[in-house]
């Protein structure tokens, strides 16, 4: 999704996109992914990387406090995270209501970064949301 939205004319933000993950859920060292990949490539991973020592719910609420104030690039692949977050949102409906609701309160931080991801967040949580659709009914 990075490099479609930015034409691959930011390689190192494609390759920050891909270990966007690394620091946070397989405690990759920053300074591994600067060693291997280059200062910028961990700056910007490190930008998008939530603090796991803190409660689940806290950092999701801290990613909607501080959207708005990353980078313009961090701001680049915390967009497109989301939207590939919304794209494997299973059908639940008390979980996929606050998963949809928080990307779009996140997203809302986000908005004029990047047209083409902010047009696939859209699209997946139009999608996520219909998913939800048939519980709703069954209610």
């Amino acid at each position: 999704m990075v490099a479609e939205a930015t034409d691959g004319k930011d390689p190192d933000l494609v390759i920050a996109a891909l270990l966007h993950d690394a620091i946070e859920d397989c405690e990759v060292p920053r300074e591994l992914i600067a060693k291997t990949f280059g200062t910028e490539v961990a700056d910007l991973v490190a930008e998008v990387t939530d603090d796991k020592s803190l409660p689940k719910d806290r950092r999701k609420e801290m990613q909607v406090e501080t959207a708005h104030k990353k980078s313009p690039r961090a701001k680049v692949l915390k967009l497109a995270a989301i939207c590939a977050h919304l794209r494997q949102v299973q059908p639940g409906l008390v979980r996929a209501t606050k998963d949809i609701s928080w990307a779009r309160k996140v997203v809302a931080g986000l908005r004029g970064t990047n047209d083409i991801l902010e047009r696939q967040f859209d699209a997946a949580a139009q999608a996520a949301e219909l998913s939800v659709a048939p519980a709703l009914w069954a209610i």
